[in-house]
């Protein structure tokens, strides 16, 4: 008969599904928990910014790119508010760990980097995803915005929350105090979300800030986001597809580094 030890490490081939699976569901479960400030706080706010441009802006504005100023702007404030609630989800939880010091109950489990790596991420594409299930909801009943390709709008939203979820792992392991990681978040994150096109659309840029706005990797997932929601986009969502991918292959490597080195995670 199997000791306790020997179950508790029995794996399915080379991945202990059982140990990603708790993972992702704690994280999961840890923002539902407190669900009116992961879900319907968002929600609040991408009505607010809906309802400030739209009085302010909107009936001066006009069409961008063919559509209505509102329904251009909606996809960005969509998307933007998806990837800030996927890496607060992820280095909330690390840095708060951290900080009680009971990271250990993650880290001693017969988890390996890579799976640590994924259910951590897993937990921040649930809550982005159920984030844009509600906004665009709300679009749907308040504007009538129905996705033009909704595929696409999936995939964007599953890549722009993936993305900010492994960036989310990196702040997190990163810092050690809250100030750290509000740093990091207002100087780091914040910036790149709101200058990437969220607002507007890049053709009206110059020169070198147009150049600058294709440096951004958070430009690709709103640009794609916005290309399923209303059928336009500054550049082809083949392209951003291959940004956001490579962009989340990439966090995602940088993660899994970290998690193996033990960077700022173990004394």
């Amino acid at each position: 008969m199997p000791s306790r030890s020997d179950m508790g490490t029995r794996r399915f081939g080379r991945v202990n599904w059982l140990g990603l699976y708790t993972l992702a569901s704690r994280e999961v479960q840890r923002f539902l928990a407190v669900w009116t400030q992961t879900l319907l706080a968002p929600l609040v706010t991408a009505g607010l910014f809906m309802v400030i441009f739209s009085i302010a802006i909107g009936p001066r504005r006009g069409d961008v790119m063919g559509v209505p100023f509102t329904h251009f702007i909606a996809p960005g404030i969509l998307m933007m508010t998806v990837i800030q609630n996927a890496f607060a989800n992820t280095s909330s939880s690390i840095v708060i760990s951290k900080v009680q010091g009971n990271i250990v109950d993650t880290l001693m489990p017969p988890l390996s980097a890579g799976e640590m790596v994924l259910g951590y991420m897993a937990g921040a594409v649930g809550r982005g995803v159920l984030v844009a299930l509600a906004v665009a909801s709300g679009l749907a009943v308040f504007l009538g915005l129905l996705p033009v390709y909704p595929l696409w709008a999936l995939i964007f939203a599953t890549l722009g929350a993936a993305f900010l979820g492994g960036l989310g792992i990196i702040a997190g392991i990163f810092a050690n105090k809250f100030d750290q990681m509000a740093a990091i978040t207002n100087f780091i994150v914040t910036p790149l979300a709101f200058l990437s096109g969220t607002f507007y659309s890049v053709q009206a840029l110059p020169p070198g800030l147009y150049e600058a706005t294709h440096l951004n990797p958070i430009f690709y997932l709103i640009d794609g986001f916005r290309y399923g929601m209303i059928g336009v986009s500054d550049s082809s969502p083949w392209l951003g597809l291959a940004v956001a991918l490579l962009s989340t292959l990439a966090v995602g490597l940088v993660a899994l580094g970290m998690f193996r080195r033990g960077y700022r995670l173990k004394a």
